[in-house]
């Protein structure tokens, strides 16, 4: 049964000058030849956060190895789906593809070819496993740390060098990253600067989506923790990104991964990220236009008018914000909700890899058409990032060969 928020939130206006990434490249030579359900905002429920021990190894019933790795291939198949459009308005998108717009992978010898959205959510698990391991195995190290060190190796893999990078490991082995897929400049320009940046002492004032785009493993790392999973989903962004705009997007992100991995529904996912957006500064404007959002998916505006109202998906607000309205307008199908995220104006692989993340964690691997499973690229060391965020870090085969700095 919906749930009439309008009059609520009918006042609601919001504005941001939307502006596209400054590098129009997409694919680049390789080192390996490729070239490239409703939600009620006048009642929000209190949130119960489940502040248990992270390594104690007590699962959720709905805490399955499945749901992280359909998280961490549902990302990559949304950014797969929507890298081919991203720069492309959507009536170029509808000449090219028909009136349904682009609806299946593109694929190239085989596999659909990720972007910098899936590199980057990659070397995002891999610095929250070290972290992890250091915390278990040997002296406590800070996180951000740890995680800004693989954001470093992941710099060079861009080729850009002369930085000290925070231990290499397994996933710096895999050729595909390597491929420079238009990576993001604030991104590039913030990590060359090696200036980790943090919500209290901002490296600069970027609302930038690159930061949101990333963040799923903090929300599959700290599932039990609603807040932490918030808290370190937003601080992984605000390295790169100084914001309010950038970086609680983020936040919110990961938050309601964490809460969809505990095994609430989707709308009390996103009611409980909404309440801890608040406790943070700055964050009106970002409320406001999740509430719009949320006012949109259950309307009934026509979605190309929907979407182009929230931004083109450009800053971090304006792509978790159409991510919400794709994944609350389809909550129980994974390819529409997918196809509906790629299809517009603007930044079609981020708000394709946000929502990949969210319908993952919720729906599960079944969900994913077997097609999209099997083409995209990447997906066996995806899923086995998926299983070491899922087990307790004794139980990470290997751990100090595959993951050495800790």
């Amino acid at each position: 049964m919906k749930v009439d928020i309008f009059g609520a939130i009918s006042n609601l206006f919001f504005s941001s000058d939307n502006k596209p990434k400054a590098d129009n490249s997409y694919f680049g030579n390789t080192d390996n030849g490729i070239i490239h359900a409703s939600v009620n905002l006048n009642n929000i429920p209190q949130a119960h956060y489940v502040m248990s021990d992270i390594q104690s190894g007590k699962k959720y019933p709905n805490h399955k190895e499945s749901n992280y790795r359909a998280c961490l291939l549902g990302g990559a198949i949304g950014d797969a789906l929507g890298a081919p459009v991203e720069f492309m308005r959507l009536s170029e998108i509808r000449n090219m593809y028909g009136r349904d717009g682009i609806v299946d992978l593109e694929t190239h010898n085989g596999k659909a070819y990720i972007t910098d959205d899936t590199q980057m959510t990659i070397f995002t698990a891999d610095g929250l496993i070290k972290s992890s391991l250091h915390s278990s195995f040997s002296d406590k190290i800070d996180e951000m740390e740890q995680v800004y060190g693989s954001y470093q190796n992941w710099l060079n893999t861009q080729r850009y060098s002369g930085f000290k990078a925070g231990g290499n490991g397994w996933i710096t082995g895999i050729s595909a990253l390597y491929a420079r897929r238009a990576p993001g400049l604030t991104c590039t320009g913030s990590l060359k600067n090696n200036i980790p940046g943090s919500i209290e002492n901002p490296v600069n004032s970027s609302k930038g989506c690159g930061g949101v785009m990333r963040v799923a493993p903090a929300g599959l790392k700290y599932y039990k923790d609603s807040k932490k999973a918030f808290d370190v989903g937003a601080r992984c962004a605000a390295l790169t990104h100084g914001s309010p705009d950038a970086y609680l997007p983020a936040g919110i992100h990961s938050c309601i991964i964490a809460n969809l991995i505990q095994g609430k529904s989707l709308d009390e996912s996103v009611d409980i990220a909404m309440e801890i957006l608040k406790e943070y500064d700055d964050h009106e404007n970002v409320l406001n236009l999740m509430k719009r959002a949320i006012k949109y998916a259950h309307s009934d505006i026509k979605s190309d008018d929907a979407i182009r109202n929230l931004g083109e998906g450009w800053h971090g607000d304006e792509a978790m914000a159409i991510a919400l309205y794709c994944v609350l307008k389809s909550p129980g199908d994974f390819e529409n909700a997918i196809i509906l995220s790629v299809n517009h104006d603007g930044d079609s692989d981020s708000t394709g890899a946000i929502v990949g993340n969210i319908m993952g964690a919720y729906l599960g691997e079944d969900a994913i058409p077997d097609k999209w499973k099997n083409s995209v690229e990447l997906a066996s060391e995806l899923k086995l990032l998926a299983h070491d965020l899922y087990v307790n870090p004794s139980e990470i085969k290997n751990s100090k060969e595959r993951y050495p700095s800790f």
